[in-house]
């Protein structure tokens, strides 16, 4: 399991800043998780998604207090190939929805309440494209509709301040990735303009790993494929030491 505990201590804070009562322990979840491979012979190119609700109410209604069973875990697993092909890249158009900040609701909350990311990319596949760009409150990018992002200009790359996105465990693998390798690597306001105008554009994310993203709005961006290859093959060098076992 690639990056194991970090994935369940994210799904733990969540639960925690959303008031859960009764959360799995870790070695609960992993128990469960256990249990659903084995009885499905999973064993290898498997994608699992947890999800974690409050379990069952008394009654209808908002308060969490009716929920007093505690917690219900889910664990979806699948045999999945990545989301996006690498040798094709993807394709984005920006959005008009704008992602959420902490001040409605904060992104490094991993929930389920995603609908203005579903609906960003339904307006962008009726546009033809395979993804939205989403913009914070001020007009820069965030991040893709499901996958973080980076840029290559010059011998510098860049990704958004994490202030409107959320903070992904494949988004801080690279960023690490890069530092260790003595790249320059830096966090800060990017424009749309500044990401159409870049040497590179990749995207990153748990189900996808790493992608060029090789339009936006219609301009075809640069791809600088010897740099791209090179973070491909370092970052499927790492995996293995990434993997920890169930």
């Amino acid at each position: 399991m690639v990056c194991y505990d970090k994935h369940l201590t994210r799904l733990q804070e969540g639960a925690h800043a959303l008031s859960y009562e009764g959360v799995p322990t870790k070695e609960e979840i992993k128990k469960a998780i256990k249990e659903t491979l084995d009885a499905n012979g999973m064993d290898n190119d498997t994608h699992i998604r947890l999800t974690l609700t409050r379990g069952e109410k008394v009654t209808s209604g908002m308060d969490a207090r009716l929920n007093q069973s505690g917690c219900c875990l889910i664990v979806l697993a699948e045999w999945k190939k990545k989301v996006y092909d690498f040798s094709k890249g993807i394709r984005a158009i920006s959005s008009s929805i704008r992602r959420s900040i902490p001040a409605f609701l904060d992104s490094k909350i991993h929930h389920n309440n995603m609908l203005s990311l579903v609906i960003a990319k339904i307006h962008a596949n009726i546009a033809g494209y395979d993804a939205a760009v989403m913009l914070d409150e001020r007009g820069f990018v965030a991040e893709l509709n499901d996958t973080n992002l980076f840029m290559l200009k010059g011998d510098t790359v860049y990704t958004p301040f994490a202030h409107a996105c959320l903070p992904g465990i494949t988004r801080q693998t690279f960023i690490n990735l890069l530092e260790e390798n003595n790249m320059k690597i830096k966090e800060r306001d990017l424009s749309l303009v500044e990401f159409i105008n870049a040497d590179l554009v990749f995207a990153t994310g748990t189900n996808g790993e790493i992608t060029p993203v090789t339009e936006m709005d219609g301009r075809e961006i640069k791809c600088n494929m010897k740099f791209l290859e090179k973070i491909k093959n370092l970052f499927e060098s790492k995996l293995p030491s990434l993997c920890e076992p169930l």
